[in-house]
Parts: C-alpha cells; structure tokens; sequence
C-alpha cells in the first residue's frame, strides 16, 4: 500500500531539490527514502527504480527550462533572443546546478520524442531563422550553440574560470557577440 502523503511528482521533485543539494549523480532512492524517513521499498509503489527517478528529473528540468527559456525569448528576436536564450540556460545552471545536470541525462527515444527536449530544439531552431539559416546549417548551428551553452555553463561550474582574469561574464558576453557575428556570417 502507498505511503500517505508520497507520491511521484512529490517524489521527484524532493529528487530534483536532492540534485541541486549534492548533485544529480549522487541522487538514489535511498538517499530520497532518508530524506521522507520511509524505507526503501515504500519508494517503489511509486517509482520502479533509481532509474526512473532520474529520468522524472531530468524531465521536470527539460521543463522548467524550456518555460524559463520561452519566457526570456517572448517578444525578442536576432541577437537579443540569443543572449536571452543562452542567459536563461546559464542562469538556471547557476541557480540548479543538478537539475541543470539531469537536463543532459540520456533518456529512451520515445521519452525523448515527447519531452520538453523537442521544445529546445524548436525554439534554438526559431532564433536560426532570424539568421537565415535552414537545412543542415540550421542542424549545425543548433549543435554548435548547444555546445557552447552546455559546455560554459559546465565548465563554470566545476570552476574552471575562477582562476584567470577576464572575469567569466565578460568572456561569456564576448562569446555571445561572437556567435551572433559567427551566425549572421555563416559559411554557406
């Protein structure tokens, strides 16, 4: 029988808190189990495993990003809707550091297919069209500004500008005038 009180959403929303508190790679069902004081096997009325309680965060984090970046797009287009997409993916970073973690946990195809990931791509793909990019260049560009976002945001995290000047927000500004000089200038 349930736990009063537990459910799935309720669960991985503790996990999702959990992630951010000592990171995503550290989050198991028992470590969540300690946290509601229940055992173990009162988890798996509603989660299967660790497994599917990583893959719950992951997707909640897929969503909160994907509203957080569609709210910081409305109304912009051009360069201003690619700093804002961009900053809103670094600051939840900041902000969730293992919910931001979870949103590159590598889910089934038919998870994905359905999940706010699609809606990322969509919206990168629209601000590619305000730079006249389509086809394979558009698919390019999308990987390429995943990369940049994914990997700044993940080296700054693990530190790895904290111990050279310039500061890293001037460096990310700088990279993010680049890649809109790089993105109006695309080699065709």
């Amino acid at each position: 029988m349930p736990r009063v009180g537990l459910t799935r959403e309720r669960l991985v929303r503790a996990g999702a808190e959990l992630a951010d508190e000592v990171g995503f790679d550290q989050v198991t069902a028992s470590e969540l189990a300690r946290r509601f004081d229940v055992k173990v096997a009162s988890l798996y009325s509603h989660l299967k495993n660790t497994q599917e309680l990583k893959t719950g965060i992951a997707l909640l984090a897929l969503d909160e990003l994907a509203e957080r970046a569609s709210d910081a797009l409305a109304g912009r287009a051009g360069k201003d809707a690619l700093i804002a997409f961009a900053d809103s993916y670094r600051d939840y970073s900041r902000e969730h550091p293992g919910r931001y973690a979870a949103t590159q946990f590598r889910l089934d195809p038919e998870t994905a297919a359905v999940s706010a990931g699609v809606k990322h791509a969509q919206m990168m793909r629209a601000i590619l069209r305000g730079y006249d990019l389509s086809g394979d260049d558009q698919t390019h560009a999308v990987r390429l500004l995943g990369s940049v976002f994914h990997g700044y945001s993940s080296l700054e995290a693990a530190g790895g500008f904290s111990h050279s000047a310039p500061d890293s927000q001037e460096s990310w500004t700088t990279i993010l005038g680049t890649l809109d000089v790089l993105l109006r200038n695309w080699p065709r």
